[in-house]
């Protein structure tokens, strides 16, 4: 009899828990409807136009003599496309799925331009409030299609800018294994001055792109959400990985981790090729994958730097060097075919988050393996030199 009350009060505890806990959400979302059904909205909506915020995130060149138009609306209410100016003079359109763009909704404008290869243009769109928003077009050019000639370029351009550069840099991996071990916390150190650069980096390449985000998805809060989840989703995973028994090697682990880190940090790099040669800059373009080959090259070290007195297996090295520089490939499909800012500031957020969590463990790894730690002149000097092994490298990257 005990027993049996004894699970009545316990299952009355339960449900009493989970009145108190959604009790506040109820009541939000009943006034929540209250305000929407009767507050004083009218009186405002009534006095003042609509705020609207319609944001051009690109201009695709489709084929000669058409041309769309991608449109984000990142305002609070709903936004009627009513006319479009291209270069000073109206034209006629379609727009998909309508004119009409709900809250947060893309559509995409279709119109007959007859462009000119190379010229400059600038498109604008009008709404039916008679507020415009416009994008300049630095240089008209057939926007590459994702056929296989494209693909096969794109992925050559990803390999010579990111894959194979890492690959070079994991062969230093046997200088590594050799040295003293003074000299291999100086190269650690080295590895940690190379990555707070990348960090670094990432994060100012995300927050510029951060701008660029249509409003009500704030680019800023984007950018927070990479930074910490990167850094708390990968605390999360050593923690798991190691309560189930299988974070024996910490070490490994952290190569891991560094390749994760500069993997999404080379997805941006992959975005920006992408997008530049899909504008049709193509000096731009060549100078960025030589740049990045070289830059990336110093990256290959620093995944090999952590296990440089381990002896993993040969496919380890392998699925190092893949996990850092295969998402190049990925970026430049995306920024070649689809680019969006979006999603590029986050993936930026995320690599800059990984590369600080990297950056941490690192830390702790030097500190407890050197007796000076980073008092060690020695060490100082090598973190300094791997600052500026990676500013001497990114001058070679025009912006």
């Amino acid at each position: 009899m005990s027993d049996s009350n004894g699970g009545t009060g316990t299952r009355r505890s339960v449900a009493r828990l989970w009145i108190q806990g959604l009790l506040p959400l109820a009541l939000l979302a009943v006034l929540t409807a209250l305000f929407i059904r009767f507050g004083p909205l009218g009186v405002f909506r009534a006095a003042f136009p609509p705020l609207e915020d319609l944001t051009i995130e690109r201009v695709r060149f489709s084929a000669p003599g058409e041309i769309e138009v991608f449109l984000v609306n990142g305002g609070p209410e709903a936004v009627t496309v009513a006319q479009l100016i291209i270069d000073e003079a109206y034209w006629i359109f379609e727009i998909e799925p309508g004119s009409e763009i709900p809250r947060l909704e893309r559509a995409v404008i279709s119109a007959p331009y007859p462009w000119v290869d190379g010229d400059p243009l600038l498109v604008t769109v009008i709404t039916n409030t008679g507020v415009t928003f416009s994008r300049e077009v630095e240089i008209a050019t057939l926007s590459p299609a994702p056929n296989a000639r494209y693909l096969a370029t794109f992925t050559l351009l990803g390999l010579y800018a990111g894959v194979i550069p890492v690959f070079l840099g994991v062969l230093w991996f046997p200088f590594l294994r050799d040295i003293q071990r003074k000299w291999l916390h100086f190269f650690l150190s080295l590895t940690v001055g190379l990555l707070i650069f990348l960090g670094i980096d990432a994060l100012h390449e995300a927050l510029e792109l951060a701008e660029e985000v249509p409003a009500a998805f704030q680019g800023v809060g984007l950018v927070v959400v990479g930074v910490l989840g990167a850094v708390l989703g990968l605390v999360a995973a050593g923690n798991w990985l190691r309560g189930r028994g299988a974070g024996g090697n910490d070490r490994l682990w952290l190569a891991y981790m560094i390749a994760l880190g500069i993997g999404l940090h080379n997805l941006g790099e992959g975005l920006a090729i992408g997008a530049s040669y899909a504008v049709g800059k193509i000096s731009l373009g060549a100078f960025l994958v030589i740049g990045f080959a070289i830059h990336n090259t110093t990256e290959g070290f620093a995944i090999v730097a952590p296990v440089a007195k381990e002896r993993p297996a040969l496919w380890h090295f392998v699925g190092l060097g893949a996990l850092a520089g295969v998402p190049t490939i990925f970026g430049a499909w995306l920024g070649g075919f689809t680019y969006q800012p979006t999603y590029a500031t986050f993936f930026l957020a995320l690599g800059a988050g990984a590369i600080f969590q990297v950056v941490w463990e690192l830390g702790k790894l030097i500190s407890r393996d050197s007796e000076a730690g980073w008092t060690a002149p020695l060490n100082a000097v090598g973190l300094v030199a791997g600052l500026l092994i990676m500013y001497t490298t990114a001058l070679l990257v025009v912006a």
